[in-house]
């Protein structure tokens, strides 16, 4: 596996490993329950306090279409930075439960698959094999910030924050 390294954020959500790159994260934060926004979309959960700024926090469960659990003492908020189109939105990404940072040589990221997922593929930058040696066999799969929002979405958020 040759190239360029990257390093990522890993979260759990459910029994599936998914993965941000570590430049978006800001922070992560304990889960605390965030204030609600009126009339948004269903994954919208509210604005999280983020150091004396509200932060759009989205569900990713919902986001993705995955059932809804309620939150524990695992469930976690990144908080992330997210380009989109001409500008950056901050906002709060919940999980249930930040994994580890890891690093993946540009050569391990396969393209996304077009099938075989419950959730759409275009959110999704790449997978990456994991190491069944280790004992964490399956994948990891990269999420495209930018694309995980749409243009609804990116307008929406801009306008509670």
């Amino acid at each position: 596996m040759s190239g360029a390294t990257e390093q990522f954020v890993t979260l759990g959500l459910g029994a599936e490993v998914f993965a941000v790159p570590v430049a978006y994260v800001r922070e992560i934060l304990d889960y605390a329950k965030p204030s609600g926004i009126p009339d948004g979309p269903s994954y919208l959960l509210g604005l999280t306090d983020v150091r004396g700024r509200g932060a759009p926090t989205l569900d990713l469960r919902l986001k993705l279409g995955l059932p809804a659990v309620p939150p524990d003492g695992a469930t976690r908020i990144l908080v992330v930075d997210v380009p989109v189109e001409d500008r950056t939105l901050s906002l709060g990404l919940v999980a249930d439960r930040v994994i580890e940072v890891i690093s993946f040589a540009e050569g391990q990221i396969e393209a996304s698959p077009d099938i075989g997922v419950p959730w759409r593929s275009d959110y999704i930058r790449g997978v990456v094999r994991r190491d069944a040696a280790s004992g964490k066999g399956g994948f990891v799969v990269i999420f495209d910030l930018a694309r995980l929002l749409t243009s609804q979405d990116a307008a929406y958020i801009a306008q509670a924050a």
